[in-house]
């Protein structure tokens, strides 16, 4: 799933795709470098981001979905509001992604279930403004698990089918540092609640701190790509459906070189002829 952020205040981009023309070109450019689905939002939810109207949402996300689903893309829509994910979908989306899994908005559930959408039900404990004030846990695994289950029942009591919800954990959202890293550990708990996972872990702040000293501030977004590529590959070796990222090629990459160890022959089978100890005239300078 690769990120279309239409917003003048991403946390990865800075507003780079904020212009309708320069998003469509840029989720052109995603599914080129093989993304499967494009995840079009117009709010940003980093830590401290404050609400753009419904109007002004609608403004930026309508005219990028309307041109990308008109070329045959997949589209999901990352809103908290019912009336934008309304008109997406008329407008050509076909997921509904909601970081607050229904709780924002009471009509979502109902806008949703009469769609017919699949649904993407992420771990949430409040607004951008205030969430990281909530990342108290018990026990992070047990705790998020918990509440997913109950959210994934109530929203299934509201009408939407259960094989129509996908999970997710909600990475970066009320959670510090070190309940990411726990939750991706124990991820295969998550997908053993029995619902396809969405891993959205993409230059996540948690990912810049990896080996930068103690009061230093963390690697920009930009520089996170290749800690997205290995959370993303050990998700997809947990069981993940999906992931999210903003840099297609280099999770793409570390996935299909993992499938291609995967699919390797155990040693001594299936050995193409002559092949073995390498000559001179095989061998290159640089191991390749």
């Amino acid at each position: 799933m690769g990120v279309v952020n239409v917003t003048p205040d991403s946390f990865s981009d800075g507003g780079e795709w904020f212009e309708p023309s320069a998003a469509i070109a840029h989720g052109r450019e995603l599914l080129a470098q093989g993304a499967d689905v494009l995840d079009v939002g117009g709010e940003s939810t980093r830590p401290g981001a404050q609400r753009p109207s419904v109007e002004e949402e609608l403004r930026r996300v309508l005219p990028v979905i309307e041109a990308l689903a008109g070329e045959g893309a997949v589209l999901s829509v990352d809103t908290m509001r019912a009336a934008v994910a309304a008109q997406a979908l008329r407008a050509g989306a076909a997921i509904v992604n909601d970081v607050s899994g229904g709780l924002a908005d009471e009509e979502m559930a109902a806008v949703v279930a009469q769609s017919g959408a699949p649904f993407v039900v992420m771990h949430w404990r409040g607004h951008s403004a205030a969430m990281q004030s909530r990342a108290v846990y018990d026990d992070v695994v047990a705790d998020v698990c918990a509440e997913l289950t109950a959210r994934a029942r109530d929203l299934t009591a509201a009408g939407i089918e259960a094989d129509h919800l996908v999970l997710d954990p909600g990475f970066g959202f009320a959670k510090l540092a070190h309940h990411n890293w726990t939750l991706l550990r124990h991820l295969d708990r998550v997908v053993d609640l029995g619902h396809p996972v969405l891993v959205g872990t993409s230059r996540k702040t948690f990912l810049g701190r990896l080996g930068v000293p103690d009061g230093e501030p963390p690697r920009p977004p930009a520089q996170r790509d290749a800690a997205t590529a290995a959370t993303s590959v050990h998700a997809a070796r947990l069981g993940a459906w999906g992931v999210r990222v903003h840099h297609v090629p280099t999770t793409l990459d570390a996935l299909l070189a993992t499938a291609a160890i995967d699919r390797a022959p155990d040693a001594g089978i299936d050995r193409a002829p002559g092949a073995g100890i390498p000559t001179a005239a095989t061998s290159t300078t640089d191991g390749g």
